[in-house]
Protein backbone atom coordinates (compact mmCIF):
# COMPACT_ATOMS: atom_id res chain seq x y z
CA UNK A 1 0.00 0.00 0.00
CA UNK A 2 1.52 3.31 -1.14
CA UNK A 3 1.65 5.99 1.60
CA UNK A 4 0.73 9.56 0.77
CA UNK A 5 1.89 11.18 4.02
CA UNK A 6 5.48 9.91 3.82
CA UNK A 7 7.13 10.45 0.41
CA UNK A 8 8.99 7.57 -1.26
CA UNK A 9 7.52 4.89 1.02
CA UNK A 10 5.00 2.09 0.88
CA UNK A 11 3.74 -0.41 3.44
CA UNK A 12 3.88 -4.16 3.03
CA UNK A 13 3.00 -6.58 5.79
CA UNK A 14 2.77 -3.71 8.30
CA UNK A 15 6.35 -2.50 7.62
CA UNK A 16 7.58 0.53 5.68
CA UNK A 17 9.69 0.28 2.52
CA UNK A 18 11.63 2.99 0.73
CA UNK A 19 11.01 3.22 -3.03
CA UNK A 20 12.47 5.71 -5.51
CA UNK A 21 12.37 5.63 -9.30
CA UNK A 22 15.78 5.76 -10.97
CA UNK A 23 16.12 8.83 -13.25
CA UNK A 24 16.05 8.01 -16.95
CA UNK A 25 19.55 9.32 -17.60
CA UNK A 26 20.99 6.96 -14.95
CA UNK A 27 19.00 3.81 -15.81
CA UNK A 28 22.00 2.26 -17.55
CA UNK A 29 23.73 1.89 -14.18
CA UNK A 30 20.89 -0.09 -12.62
CA UNK A 31 19.46 -3.55 -13.22
CA UNK A 32 16.05 -2.45 -11.95
CA UNK A 33 14.18 0.84 -12.60
CA UNK A 34 13.54 1.42 -8.89
CA UNK A 35 15.62 1.55 -5.73
CA UNK A 36 13.67 -0.41 -3.10
CA UNK A 37 14.87 -0.98 0.45
CA UNK A 38 13.10 -2.28 3.53
CA UNK A 39 13.19 0.24 6.39
CA UNK A 40 12.53 -2.44 9.01
CA UNK A 41 10.10 -0.34 11.01
CA UNK A 42 6.36 -0.01 11.43
CA UNK A 43 6.69 3.44 13.02
CA UNK A 44 5.65 6.34 10.72
CA UNK A 45 8.00 8.71 12.58
CA UNK A 46 11.03 6.47 12.13
CA UNK A 47 10.07 5.72 8.53
CA UNK A 48 9.89 9.45 7.73
CA UNK A 49 13.39 10.06 9.12
CA UNK A 50 14.89 7.14 7.22
CA UNK A 51 13.10 7.98 3.97
CA UNK A 52 14.21 11.62 4.11
CA UNK A 53 17.81 10.63 4.77
CA UNK A 54 17.76 7.97 2.04
CA UNK A 55 16.27 10.36 -0.53
CA UNK A 56 18.87 13.03 0.26
CA UNK A 57 21.74 10.56 -0.02
CA UNK A 58 20.43 9.23 -3.33
CA UNK A 59 20.14 12.75 -4.73
CA UNK A 60 23.73 13.50 -3.71
CA UNK A 61 24.92 10.18 -5.15
CA UNK A 62 23.09 10.71 -8.44
CA UNK A 63 24.60 14.18 -8.73
CA UNK A 64 28.03 12.58 -8.30
CA UNK A 65 27.25 10.06 -11.06
CA UNK A 66 26.18 12.83 -13.43
CA UNK A 67 29.31 14.84 -12.63
CA UNK A 68 31.49 11.80 -13.40
CA UNK A 69 29.88 11.58 -16.85
CA UNK A 70 30.26 15.26 -17.69
CA UNK A 71 33.19 16.76 -19.59
CA UNK A 72 35.48 18.77 -17.37
CA UNK A 73 37.86 21.38 -18.79
CA UNK A 74 41.51 20.46 -18.48
CA UNK A 75 41.02 16.71 -17.90
CA UNK A 76 43.64 15.97 -20.56
CA UNK A 77 46.22 17.70 -18.38
CA UNK A 78 45.51 15.60 -15.29
CA UNK A 79 48.26 13.01 -14.71
CA UNK A 80 46.37 10.88 -12.24
CA UNK A 81 42.88 10.98 -10.72
CA UNK A 82 43.05 10.69 -6.91
CA UNK A 83 41.47 7.58 -5.48
CA UNK A 84 39.13 9.73 -3.39
CA UNK A 85 37.52 11.02 -6.61
CA UNK A 86 36.69 7.54 -7.87
CA UNK A 87 32.96 6.99 -8.11
CA UNK A 88 31.81 4.45 -5.54
CA UNK A 89 28.33 2.99 -5.72
CA UNK A 90 27.30 1.86 -2.24
CA UNK A 91 23.97 0.21 -1.61
CA UNK A 92 21.27 2.21 0.12
CA UNK A 93 21.62 0.22 3.32
CA UNK A 94 25.38 0.82 3.38
CA UNK A 95 24.96 4.57 2.91
CA UNK A 96 22.72 4.90 5.99
CA UNK A 97 24.21 4.81 9.44
CA UNK A 98 22.77 2.45 12.00
CA UNK A 99 21.40 5.33 14.06
CA UNK A 100 19.60 6.76 11.01
CA UNK A 101 18.30 3.33 10.07
CA UNK A 102 16.77 3.04 13.53
CA UNK A 103 15.85 6.62 14.48
CA UNK A 104 17.56 9.96 14.88
CA UNK A 105 19.24 10.06 18.31
CA UNK A 106 20.09 13.14 20.35
CA UNK A 107 23.76 12.92 19.34
CA UNK A 108 22.72 12.63 15.68
CA UNK A 109 20.56 15.73 16.12
CA UNK A 110 23.45 17.56 17.80
CA UNK A 111 25.79 16.74 14.93
CA UNK A 112 23.30 18.03 12.35
CA UNK A 113 22.74 21.18 14.41
CA UNK A 114 26.43 21.98 14.80
CA UNK A 115 27.30 21.09 11.19
CA UNK A 116 24.64 23.40 9.76
CA UNK A 117 24.15 26.08 12.42
CA UNK A 118 27.63 26.16 13.91
CA UNK A 119 29.46 27.44 10.85
CA UNK A 120 31.14 30.74 11.58
CA UNK A 121 30.02 30.70 15.21
CA UNK A 122 32.48 31.04 18.11
CA UNK A 123 33.81 27.96 19.88
CA UNK A 124 31.62 28.76 22.89
CA UNK A 125 28.51 28.10 20.77
CA UNK A 126 29.57 24.50 20.10
CA UNK A 127 30.77 23.97 23.67
CA UNK A 128 27.49 25.16 25.19
CA UNK A 129 25.32 23.01 22.89
CA UNK A 130 27.46 19.93 23.54
CA UNK A 131 27.41 20.54 27.30
CA UNK A 132 23.60 20.76 27.45
CA UNK A 133 23.11 17.60 25.39
CA UNK A 134 25.73 15.69 27.37
CA UNK A 135 24.00 16.69 30.60
CA UNK A 136 20.79 15.08 29.35
CA UNK A 137 22.59 12.00 28.04
CA UNK A 138 24.31 11.48 31.38
CA UNK A 139 20.88 11.47 33.03
CA UNK A 140 18.59 9.76 30.50
CA UNK A 141 20.90 8.24 27.91
CA UNK A 142 21.37 8.92 24.19
CA UNK A 143 17.90 7.87 23.04
CA UNK A 144 16.05 8.36 19.75
CA UNK A 145 14.33 11.75 19.84
CA UNK A 146 10.92 10.10 19.71
CA UNK A 147 11.63 8.22 22.94
CA UNK A 148 12.31 11.26 25.13
CA UNK A 149 9.29 12.02 27.33
CA UNK A 150 7.93 14.85 29.40
CA UNK A 151 9.05 12.96 32.48
CA UNK A 152 12.62 13.04 31.10
CA UNK A 153 12.32 16.82 30.74
CA UNK A 154 11.08 17.25 34.31
CA UNK A 155 13.84 15.00 35.66
CA UNK A 156 16.37 17.02 33.67
CA UNK A 157 15.11 20.27 35.22
CA UNK A 158 15.24 18.83 38.74
CA UNK A 159 18.72 17.41 38.10
CA UNK A 160 20.06 20.80 36.97
CA UNK A 161 18.55 22.52 40.00
CA UNK A 162 19.99 19.86 42.34
CA UNK A 163 23.44 20.55 40.90
CA UNK A 164 23.13 24.13 42.15
CA UNK A 165 22.70 25.84 38.77
CA UNK A 166 21.06 29.26 38.85
CA UNK A 167 17.74 29.89 37.15
CA UNK A 168 19.49 31.60 34.25
CA UNK A 169 21.83 28.61 33.76
CA UNK A 170 18.87 26.21 33.75
CA UNK A 171 17.21 28.42 31.14
CA UNK A 172 20.36 28.41 29.03
CA UNK A 173 20.66 24.60 29.11
CA UNK A 174 17.03 24.14 28.13
CA UNK A 175 17.39 26.73 25.36
CA UNK A 176 20.26 24.85 23.70
CA UNK A 177 18.54 21.50 24.13
CA UNK A 178 15.28 22.77 22.63
CA UNK A 179 17.16 24.38 19.74
CA UNK A 180 19.00 21.14 18.87
CA UNK A 181 15.83 19.03 18.94
CA UNK A 182 13.65 21.60 17.15
CA UNK A 183 16.22 21.94 14.38
CA UNK A 184 16.26 18.17 13.82
CA UNK A 185 12.45 18.01 13.84
CA UNK A 186 12.32 20.74 11.20
CA UNK A 187 15.22 19.45 9.10
CA UNK A 188 13.79 15.91 8.85
CA UNK A 189 10.10 16.90 8.91
CA UNK A 190 9.39 14.85 12.03
CA UNK A 191 5.84 15.03 13.31
CA UNK A 192 6.40 15.02 17.07
CA UNK A 193 6.26 17.45 19.96
CA UNK A 194 9.45 18.54 21.66
CA UNK A 195 8.94 17.41 25.29
CA UNK A 196 11.47 19.98 26.55
CA UNK A 197 9.35 22.94 25.44
CA UNK A 198 7.34 24.75 28.11
CA UNK A 199 8.98 23.19 31.17
CA UNK A 200 8.59 25.53 34.15
CA UNK A 201 11.45 26.51 36.42
CA UNK A 202 12.21 29.45 38.68
CA UNK A 203 14.27 31.74 36.48
CA UNK A 204 15.21 33.97 39.41
CA UNK A 205 16.59 31.15 41.57
CA UNK A 206 20.17 31.79 42.67
CA UNK A 207 20.40 35.05 40.73
CA UNK A 208 21.98 37.87 42.70
CA UNK A 209 20.25 41.22 42.66
CA UNK A 210 22.64 43.70 41.14
CA UNK A 211 22.84 46.91 43.09
CA UNK A 212 24.08 50.09 41.45
CA UNK A 213 27.79 50.70 41.93
CA UNK A 214 28.37 53.88 43.95
CA UNK A 215 29.79 56.66 41.83
CA UNK A 216 32.74 57.17 44.17
CA UNK A 217 33.71 53.49 43.72
CA UNK A 218 33.70 53.94 39.94
CA UNK A 219 35.89 57.00 40.27
CA UNK A 220 38.39 55.05 42.42
CA UNK A 221 38.61 52.40 39.69
CA UNK A 222 39.09 55.03 36.99
CA UNK A 223 41.82 56.77 39.01
CA UNK A 224 43.68 53.47 39.39
CA UNK A 225 43.40 52.96 35.62
CA UNK A 226 44.96 56.34 34.90
CA UNK A 227 47.78 55.66 37.36
CA UNK A 228 48.74 52.23 36.00
CA UNK A 229 48.12 53.22 32.35
CA UNK A 230 48.36 49.90 30.47
CA UNK A 231 46.13 48.11 27.98
CA UNK A 232 44.18 46.16 30.62
CA UNK A 233 43.31 49.40 32.43
CA UNK A 234 42.46 51.08 29.13
CA UNK A 235 39.81 48.43 28.58
CA UNK A 236 38.28 49.00 32.03
CA UNK A 237 38.31 52.78 31.57
CA UNK A 238 36.85 52.51 28.07
CA UNK A 239 33.92 50.44 29.26
CA UNK A 240 33.39 52.39 32.48
CA UNK A 241 32.17 55.51 30.67
CA UNK A 242 30.53 53.91 27.62
CA UNK A 243 28.51 50.95 28.97
CA UNK A 244 29.90 48.61 26.31
CA UNK A 245 29.88 44.88 26.99
CA UNK A 246 33.30 43.43 27.76
CA UNK A 247 33.49 41.42 24.51
CA UNK A 248 32.40 44.48 22.52
CA UNK A 249 35.29 46.54 23.88
CA UNK A 250 37.87 43.74 23.76
CA UNK A 251 37.13 43.02 20.08
CA UNK A 252 37.52 46.59 18.82
CA UNK A 253 39.87 47.70 16.08
CA UNK A 254 41.71 50.99 16.40
CA UNK A 255 39.82 52.22 13.34
CA UNK A 256 36.56 51.70 15.23
CA UNK A 257 37.58 54.72 17.33
CA UNK A 258 36.49 57.71 15.27
CA UNK A 259 36.90 61.49 15.43
CA UNK A 260 39.39 61.93 18.26
CA UNK A 261 40.53 65.16 16.64
CA UNK A 262 36.97 66.52 16.66
CA UNK A 263 34.60 67.70 19.38
CA UNK A 264 32.41 64.59 18.99
CA UNK A 265 34.61 61.48 19.15
CA UNK A 266 32.86 58.10 19.28
CA UNK A 267 33.24 54.34 19.01
CA UNK A 268 31.72 52.83 15.87
CA UNK A 269 30.62 49.50 17.31
CA UNK A 270 30.12 46.97 14.50
CA UNK A 271 30.26 43.20 14.05
CA UNK A 272 33.65 41.65 13.25
CA UNK A 273 34.54 38.10 12.10
CA UNK A 274 36.43 37.51 15.35
CA UNK A 275 33.71 39.00 17.59
CA UNK A 276 29.97 38.88 17.02
CA UNK A 277 27.50 41.24 18.65
CA UNK A 278 24.68 39.98 20.86
CA UNK A 279 21.88 41.38 18.69
CA UNK A 280 21.52 43.32 15.45
CA UNK A 281 20.61 46.43 17.45
CA UNK A 282 23.94 46.17 19.28
CA UNK A 283 25.57 47.96 16.34
CA UNK A 284 25.72 51.57 17.46
CA UNK A 285 27.80 54.71 17.76
CA UNK A 286 28.88 55.43 21.35
CA UNK A 287 30.13 58.90 22.38
CA UNK A 288 33.53 59.02 24.06
CA UNK A 289 33.67 61.06 27.26
CA UNK A 290 35.60 61.10 30.52
CA UNK A 291 37.83 58.11 31.20
CA UNK A 292 36.64 56.40 28.03
CA UNK A 293 37.97 59.29 25.93
CA UNK A 294 41.33 59.10 27.72
CA UNK A 295 41.49 55.34 27.12
CA UNK A 296 40.57 55.71 23.44
CA UNK A 297 43.42 58.19 22.90
CA UNK A 298 45.92 55.90 24.62
CA UNK A 299 44.76 52.96 22.48
CA UNK A 300 45.23 54.84 19.21
CA UNK A 301 48.61 56.23 20.32
CA UNK A 302 49.96 52.80 21.27
CA UNK A 303 52.71 51.55 18.99
CA UNK A 304 51.91 47.81 19.15
CA UNK A 305 52.07 47.12 15.38
CA UNK A 306 48.54 45.74 15.17
CA UNK A 307 45.10 46.97 14.14
CA UNK A 308 43.50 45.50 17.26
CA UNK A 309 42.76 47.85 20.14
CA UNK A 310 43.52 44.99 22.56
CA UNK A 311 45.76 42.45 20.78
CA UNK A 312 46.27 40.25 23.87
CA UNK A 313 42.56 39.36 23.75
CA UNK A 314 42.42 38.72 20.00
CA UNK A 315 44.47 35.70 19.03
CA UNK A 316 43.68 32.80 16.71
CA UNK A 317 40.92 34.79 14.98
CA UNK A 318 38.77 34.99 18.12
CA UNK A 319 38.15 37.56 20.86
CA UNK A 320 38.74 35.83 24.19
CA UNK A 321 36.41 37.83 26.41
CA UNK A 322 36.45 35.16 29.11
CA UNK A 323 40.20 35.54 29.53
CA UNK A 324 39.81 39.29 29.77
CA UNK A 325 37.05 38.96 32.36
CA UNK A 326 39.08 36.62 34.58
CA UNK A 327 42.19 38.83 34.54
CA UNK A 328 40.36 42.10 35.08
CA UNK A 329 38.14 40.77 37.85
CA UNK A 330 41.20 39.50 39.67
CA UNK A 331 42.72 42.98 39.55
CA UNK A 332 39.49 44.70 40.59
CA UNK A 333 39.08 42.50 43.65
CA UNK A 334 42.67 43.05 44.70
CA UNK A 335 42.94 46.81 44.18
CA UNK A 336 39.41 48.03 44.70
CA UNK A 337 36.59 46.69 46.84
CA UNK A 338 36.22 42.95 47.37
CA UNK A 339 32.62 42.69 46.13
CA UNK A 340 33.23 44.64 42.93
CA UNK A 341 33.65 42.61 39.73
CA UNK A 342 34.06 43.62 36.12
CA UNK A 343 30.65 42.21 35.26
CA UNK A 344 29.07 44.53 37.81
CA UNK A 345 31.02 47.58 36.70
CA UNK A 346 28.97 48.20 33.57
CA UNK A 347 25.23 48.41 34.41
CA UNK A 348 23.41 51.11 36.36
CA UNK A 349 26.30 53.55 36.42
CA UNK A 350 24.65 56.72 37.35
CA UNK A 351 21.60 55.61 39.32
Amino acid sequence: MQTNSIPYTFIRGGYFYFSRRVPNDLRKYYSYPRVVQGLRTSSPQKAKVQANVAAAKLEAYWSQMRLAESEVLGMSLVKEIPASNTLVRPSLSESMSSSQADCLSLLDALKVYLDLKGKGRPKTFRTAAERSCNYLISLCGNKPLSEYTRNDALQFRDWLVARGLTGSSVTRNFSYLKAVINFALSEYALDMRNPFVGVYHDRSAGVLVRKPIPLDAIRVVQSECLAIDDDMRWLIALISDTGMRLAEGAGLLKQDIVGLETTQPYVNLIKHPWRNLKTASSERKIPLVGSALWAAKRIVEADNQTDFAFPRYNRNQLTTANSASAALNKWLRRHCQTNLTFYWLIPNFYE
